[in-house]
This record gives structure tokens, C-alpha cells and sequence, in this order.
């Protein structure tokens, strides 16, 4: 992983606006072809949702396409079109292997044109690889944490959607009296029959136009989610497969052999943070950061308090830079702002990060709000 999480500020700021990809992203992507539409039993939205919820799933492998334009500004390490990276996909067109056997077996390994990164999750190991680095980690569960993602610090972007399911679950968390949940067309996605389930924001104040989800017609499992901004006919974030299959991979896959040449690290969560480096202070002052989420439903904002800014290190280049590329974030609304389509970020003077799928001005009214200071 690059030295830029190792910034509070830097390191805070992205994975809040990754986060934002669950409900929208910058600018509109092409979208995965697909076949004619399949004629299906016609099913009401209330079933679909219930589909979804009680869909049983004891096994998957297939390929996934990722695509994401967040409109973020230019950070060094985190964006990059089919970069090996998993901190990259917040941008581009990524593709993904992925294998699931219960709750105890899964695998994503990212395909890049440069190299791959893998995690795979084995009961209470974790590991993860990157090609390019030749270098691994080895977490052991220590059985306090419940997601494999916490099991390596800064290791893993969870916030990022890596499959239809995983983005289909943040999706459905938006359903409330704010949303309204509609039938689409019926497609066929990745050789699969699908049903299309839309989600669109009740409150007209949101940047977000709707939310698109095809569900398998068997298996009642998302095989495509997209999000279209307000006004847009074309999807701005997609993660779908290319193909799938239902059946419960080899136990192979969740095996870890190093290639050779490799350097494996045992790592300790408790100690370690990125990459095994010694786990930074979370802010300035060395205390952990503080955050609130105010409004509700398709307006809210997600507000964290970092700290004051830190400052790049002597010879640290690469997170110089992406402090620089911050700075030149234009000023306004009382700190450093900017927009895309679906969301709007601004990075306040005294060390807070505002997102949410609403303008700027929106943001600052909030950053002004004494909930939202945060102190």
C-alpha cells in the first residue's frame, strides 16, 4: 500500500470519498452490453426485496467487471485505470476474479495490465499479495474483529464495492420512507436471466438519479448494480458479472502459495498498520477521529473530524503530492471543495472531511451546523 495512507489527512479523506460509490459516482461510464430481454414471470418489487434478503448462497466464482468515475482530483497511488492496485478502484475499468464458499472462504484478486493483488480469507487467516511489491502480509484472526477486512489495517478498501452483492447490500441499507422502489426491465447478465429492481431517492434535493440492481431469476442474487446521476440515462458507477458460477469453488482457491521470491510479513493488527507499519496516530493530537452523520436518508452528510492537517514528511514525495494536488482544491464554502455529478466534498481548515450526495452549499450549511463540529 502506498505511504499516502499513512497521512491523516490523505488517509481519512479518500476512503470517504470511496465510500461515496455505494450511492454514486463523477462522471457517466459506458455500460456492460447485454443481451435481449429475457421474458420472466412477472414479480412485484416487495418480492424482489424479499428475494434479495433471503437468498441463500453457499458458493460462487466468476469475473467481475468494475467501472467508476468519481470525478476525484488527480491523488497519486489511488487512481488508475486497470491499475493492479485495490486502492484504484475508485476510478476507471477494473476486473476482478472472485470466489466465495461460506462465510469462512472467499477470495478477490484484482487483474491489472501491470501485475494482480489477491486477498484471500481462510478461516482465521487472512492474507494479502501484491505482484508488483512481491511482497505479503499474514493476519491471524484474533477473534475480536467480525469482517476480514478489519483483519489487516489500512489493508483492505472495504468501503469499495468489489461485487454486484457487496453493492447491492449498501444499496438496499438506502431503503426507507425516502426511497421509491420500482420494477425496470428484465435482462440477461452474464449468460443469467435477471430481474431489475430500481431504487430512486424521494428527497429531489439528492444528486443521485437512481440506483439499478439485477437480480438473478434463480438464484435471487444481484448480478449487476448501477447508479445513474439526476438526468442521466447512462450509469456512472458499475459493478457487474461477466460471468458466474453457483457452485462451491475448490478448496484450492483459498489455499495461499506464495510465489517464489515472495516476502511474507506476519502481521499484528493491533500493532501494525499499512503495509506492517508501525500504526500511526490517527490525528494531530494522537487521538482517534471523530465522526457523525447528519440528515437522513439520500441528503445526509457523513462528517469526520482528522485533526489538523499533517504535513508531508521530509523526502516523502508521493504524499507531498497528494497533499499538493489537495491544495489545489479551489477555496469556498469555508474550506476546499469540489463535485462531481453525485457528490460533493469539502475539506474544512480545521481538519474535517464533509461528503454527501448534495451540492456544496449544502455541505457548508452543515459544516456551520454546532452537531457537525465535532469537538
Amino acid at each position: 500500500m502506498s505511504k499516502f495512507t499513512s497521512r491523516p489527512v490523505l488517509r481519512w479523506a479518500v476512503p470517504v470519498l470511496a465510500a461515496v460509490a455505494v450511492v454514486g459516482a463523477g462522471v457517466a461510464a459506458k455500460t456492460l452490453a447485454v443481451a435481449a430481454e429475457p421474458n420472466l414471470p412477472p414479480r412485484t418489487a416487495a418480492q424482489l426485496l424479499v428475494d434479495l434478503q433471503t437468498a441463500q448462497l453457499d458458493g460462487l466464482s466468476g469475473t467481475v467487471v468494475e467501472r467508476a468515475d468519481l470525478g476525484l482530483p488527480a491523488l497519486p497511488s489511488l487512481l488508475g485505470d486497470q491499475s493492479s492496485e485495490l486502492t484504484s478502484l475508485v476510478s476507471g475499468k477494473h476486473t476482478l476474479r472472485v470466489w466465495y464458499s461460506g462465510p469462512d472462504k472467499a477470495r478477490v484478486s484484482l487483474l491489472g495490465t501491470q501485475g494482480q493483488s489477491d486477498i484471500i480469507h481462510n478461516g482465521a487467516d487472512t492474507w494479502t499479495w501484491n505482484s508488483k511489491s512481491g511482497k505479503a502480509q499474514h493476519f491471524k484472526d484474533s477473534g475480536d474483529s467480525e469482517h476480514p477486512a478489519d483483519k489487516g489495517p489500512g489493508a483492505i478498501p472495504s468501503d469499495i464495492p468489489k461485487s454486484p452483492q457487496e453493492a447491492a447490500d449498501l444499496a438496499l441499507k438506502a431503503i426507507d420512507p425516502t426511497t421509491q422502489v420500482s420494477i425496470g426491465n428484465s435482462a440477461k447478465i452474464a449468460g443469467r436471466d435477471a430481474y431489475e429492481l430500481i431504487l430512486r431517492p424521494r428527497d429531489t434535493a439528492s444528486l443521485i438519479g437512481q440506483v439499478r440492481l439485477a437480480i438473478d431469476a434463480q438464484e435471487k442474487l444481484p448480478l449487476r448494480v448501477q447508479i445513474l446521476a439526476k438526468g442521466q440515462s447512462n450509469p456512472a458507477f458499475e459493478v457487474a458479472f461477466t460471468q458466474v458460477s453457483f457452485a462451491r469453488p475448490d478448496d484450492g482457491q483459498f489455499v495461499f502459495n506464495p510465489p517464489a521470491g515472495t516476502k511474507v510479513e506476519e502481521a499484528d493488527p493491533a500493532k501494525a498498520g499499512a503495509e506492517g507499519q508501525p500504526k500511526v496516530d490517527e490525528s494531530a493530537s494522537g487521538e482517534k477521529p471523530k465522526s457523525a452523520v447528519i440528515g437522513t436518508g439520500w441528503t445526509s452528510v457523513f462528517v469526520l473530524r482528522t485533526g489538523t492537517p499533517a504535513q508531508a514528511a521530509p523526502g516523502d514525495a508521493e504524499a507531498k503530492k497528494a497533499q499538493d494536488a489537495i491544495n489545489q482544491l479551489p477555496l469556498g464554502n469555508g474550506g476546499r471543495t469540489f463535485n462531481s455529478k453525485l457528490f460533493s466534498v469539502l475539506i474544512t481548515d480545521d481538519g474535517r472531511v464533509l461528503v454527501g450526495a448534495v451540492t456544496p452549499e449544502r455541505l457548508s450549511q452543515v459544516a456551520a451546523d454546532p452537531a457537525a463540529a465535532l469537538k
